[in-house]
């Protein structure tokens, strides 16, 4: 069956990273957007506006961002090619609070020549936060492209106290050169 054909619901929530839209076929999670981010999603005429299909992925963002939550744990059935979804199972194993470079990722997944094409696939993730595409950053330890922007990117590794891979690198593996020194910083 299409996913035109499915029935879909969808319900928007607040989140301290703006709003997100949710959209699943009443048994798995199949998309989060970032509504304030450059790519808002509008639902189709024929999906339901119901949160009550969501309930579990509403209530473990909830978690989540109240920092109580580490991992989700929700049916999952992201739309993608296989090895899109080879991508998206990688990011599931990025630790809580940790980030990963493109090439570590493309490594992991045996392709350590693919990082490119692993950029791409992360890229298209359709279920960021619950799918952690926000750990994966620049060789350099930049932060690179993120589908919600990087403000929201930065803010998802603030909340999870990302300190990059190298545990011996009080300062993280990562570079903060875009981001607003805090005031207690100044």
């Amino acid at each position: 069956m299409s996913i035109a054909a499915e029935i879909l619901y969808w319900h928007e929530i607040d989140s301290p990273v703006g709003r997100l839209l949710l959209a699943g076929d009443g048994e798995s999670l199949i998309q989060v957007c970032f509504q304030s981010g450059p790519r808002p999603l509008r639902p189709p005429g024929g999906w339901i506006d119901d949160a009550a299909p969501l309930r579990a992925a509403i209530a473990q963002l909830g978690e989540y961002f109240a920092g109580s939550r580490r991992a989700f744990d929700l049916p999952l059935a992201p739309r993608g090619t296989e090895f899109q979804r080879r991508v998206w199972r990688a990011l599931t194993a990025i630790p809580y609070g940790k980030t990963v470079s493109y090439g570590e990722l493309a490594r992991r997944i045996g392709k350590p020549s693919a990082s490119r094409a692993v950029g791409l696939a992360n890229g298209a993730n359709p279920l960021p936060i619950i799918v952690p595409c926000h750990r994966v950053i620049g060789a350099d330890g930049s932060l690179t492209g993120f589908g919600g922007g990087l403000p929201i990117k930065r803010k998802l590794l603030a909340l999870e106290g990302a300190t990059g891979e190298d545990d011996d690198d009080p300062q993280g593996a990562f570079k903060w050169a875009a981001a607003p020194q805090p005031a207690s910083a100044r």
